[in-house]
């Protein structure tokens, strides 16, 4: 070989090696960029983590505070105060169910797209609820958007059809009207015990010609128009209805909270509690409040962006801010808020934004639900819900660990925020201290129904926790939470039965 081409050779290997030098140098550097970007990414991500655990966080002086402010706006609601977010409205029912109640009674629960038939007999203390039935209903869209009369003719008809169907385990003493309590779980003026007129309505019911008018007059008015002979002697809302429930099966019951897709409560209260009760002092001396508590707020109420972003773009902005922190029909939509920001942020589901978490409220809370409570070791229940809800094929471990710590963090506010309020009701009673007179403890049932209290575990064993926690040992002994399970219905029953026509000649 002749020098040159030795010469050649050194130089063609030299660039060579020079080459290589250079694509490891770029390998090595493209490396280090990718690790110095992951090492960004997951900084953005700990940074939003970090502030949500923040914003989110509830501690029990916290939480004592919220009580001591739901107790004042209670107290303010009961004055009449035309500013205060809690109306507590007298619901006319003085007299709950005893136990002692007998005869065959009927329930129209009306709250939603269906409603709900209902008919009991009771055989007093011994034999309590002898047999009950029921029938759901949908109502046809076109009815959700007509007119007063076809609505309530549509009722009264499916009603009818109902009590043709009254089987020999039924029995209506002889010359005795069959009577009716009327769950209407929209907003209502209540005038007394049967009458009551329609405020608004909600919940994609849009009806001519019924606002302001008496909604029982309209209900017996369609009942007339069938040939049907029937008394409607007690109306009441859901909330109302599950506290009847809940007392008739223990009369240790004070108040009733529903935590489902909304939220509210009501509570018994002395009546010479109540600064605008104007009438006179009922007989039992009590009177069931329905406080109407999903608008409840303060400043003391831990709100962050994502909640008032939530509060801005809703159809009430400025109402209903506890229930928005709370409830059914927002834990899921928040923890969404939340998980599409660690996207833009700090590229959670990887450079694309998934289409679908730009969606408002495609994340609903059952779904939430599932995804806390996966114990799988690589929670592959939760990523086969991101993929099936939020459409992402492939999410890596670190992106479902840090989804359920974002469920956590969600469920437990609401959860806690939801304990105290119950405490603040237990607060305005006197029922949060054992007694310091040597008087005997006084056990206290709180009904709970919902599908967010009864299905939600880690949300429902927070609350009944958190509850535990701000009484202290000693009260907490004599406060219960009982789930009562659809409460409302029979309880409608129950309260046209206390407050039957027929009652004061039994």
């Amino acid at each position: 070989m002749g020098k040159g081409a030795v010469v050649g050779t050194a130089v063609a290997v030299c660039a060579a090696a020079a080459a290589a030098v250079g694509v490891a140098v770029v390998v090595s550097r493209m490396r280090r960029s990718k690790r110095e970007s992951e090492a960004e990414r997951r900084r953005r991500a700990a940074a939003v983590i970090e502030e949500v655990e923040q914003t989110f966080s509830t501690p029990t002086a916290l939480l004592r505070g919220i009580a001591d402010a739901m107790v004042e706006e209670m107290e303010r609601g009961l004055r009449a105060d035309p500013h205060a977010p809690l109306k507590m409205l007298i619901s006319y029912v003085d007299n709950l169910p005893t136990g002692d109640e007998h005869g065959l009674f009927y329930a129209l629960d009306l709250g939603g797209t269906n409603f709900r038939v209902i008919r009991v007999q009771l055989g007093g203390r011994e034999k309590r609820v002898v047999t009950q039935q029921y029938e759901e209903v949908a109502i046809p869209p076109h009815l959700m958007v007509g007119t007063s009369m076809e609505l309530f003719d549509f009722i009264a008809a499916e009603l009818e059809s109902f009590v043709k169907t009254e089987g020999e385990d039924f029995h209506l003493p002889e010359g005795r009207q069959r009577e009716l309590g009327f769950t209407f779980s929209f907003p209502v003026h209540q005038t007394s015990i049967s009458s009551g007129t329609l405020i608004k309505w909600t919940k994609g019911f849009s009806i001519n010609g019924t606002v302001g008018e008496d909604v029982v007059a309209e209900l017996s008015r369609a009942m007339e128009r069938q040939g049907l002979d029937m008394k409607v002697t007690a109306l009441v809302n859901d909330t109302v209805g599950t506290l009847a429930g809940g007392r008739y099966v223990d009369n240790d019951v004070a108040a009733a909270v529903i935590l489902g897709t909304g939220t509210n409560a009501a509570y018994v209260e002395h009546a010479n509690a109540i600064p605008k009760w104007t009438g006179l002092l009922p007989r039992s001396g009590n009177m069931v409040i329905n406080m109407e508590w999903g608008n409840f707020k303060s400043e003391r109420l831990p709100r962050s962006e994502y909640d008032s972003v939530l509060d801005f773009e809703s159809l009430n902005p400025g109402e209903q801010i506890y229930e928005k922190m709370i409830s059914g029909m927002y834990l899921g939509e928040i923890v969404r808020r939340i998980l599409l920001k660690l996207a833009h942020d700090a590229s959670l589901f990887g450079d694309v934004v998934p289409t679908k978490l730009e969606q408002r409220f495609i994340l609903r809370t059952p779904d939430m639900s599932a995804m806390h409570h996966d114990t799988s070791h690589d929670l592959k229940h939760l990523g086969a819900k991101l993929k099936d809800i939020l459409g992402v094929a492939d999410t890596s471990l670190e992106a479902r660990y840090i989804t359920l710590h974002v469920c956590d963090l969600v469920a437990e506010r609401g959860a806690r925020l939801a304990a105290a309020g119950i405490y603040g009701i237990l607060k305005k009673l006197g029922r949060d201290k054992v007694p310091t007179d040597g008087s005997q403890k006084q056990r206290t049932v709180i009904a709970l129904d919902g599908g967010l209290y009864e299905h939600y575990k880690k949300f429902r064993t927070c609350l009944e926790a958190t509850l535990a926690d701000l009484l202290g040992d000693e009260a907490a002994s004599s406060v219960v939470v009982k789930l009562a399970n659809d409460g409302s219905g029979i309880g409608a029953a129950l309260l046209a039965a206390s407050h039957s026509q027929y009652a004061s000649v039994e």
